[in-house]
């Protein structure tokens, strides 16, 4: 596993590009361990489908960092479940995260 990275001591340069390979966003989502910050596999999961069901319909992102990082450490869980990168509107969802956590970190919003 990969060292955890607190939400306030997360960095810009700590965020993947926009057009970074799947495995660099796959190192940056395993610094949260959504699974230990909300005590259990399935509230991670109701936290990550309720969220990339709600960008699908509406193109909406969480608002707080946490779950902008537990759906991004819920989606590279997923796919790493079914093996493969994902592709489509899977990829633009996760690099829509991406871009909602880097807005937050440059606020310095960090809830």
């Amino acid at each position: 596993m990969f060292d955890q990275i607190a939400n306030v001591d997360l960095k810009s340069q700590d965020i993947p590009e926009p057009n970074a390979k799947w495995y660099r966003i796959c190192e940056f989502a395993l610094t949260f361990d959504g699974y230990d910050r909300w005590g259990s596999f399935n509230r991670c999961a109701e936290i990550g489908n309720q969220s990339a069901q709600a960008y699908a319909e509406r193109q909406v992102l969480p608002d707080s960092l946490t779950d902008l990082r537990t759906c991004l450490f819920f989606e590279q869980r997923r796919w790493h479940h079914f093996g493969g990168a994902p592709e489509g509107e899977a990829i633009v969802y996760i690099r829509a995260l991406l871009e909602a956590i880097r807005h937050k970190i440059r606020a310095k919003e960090v809830n």
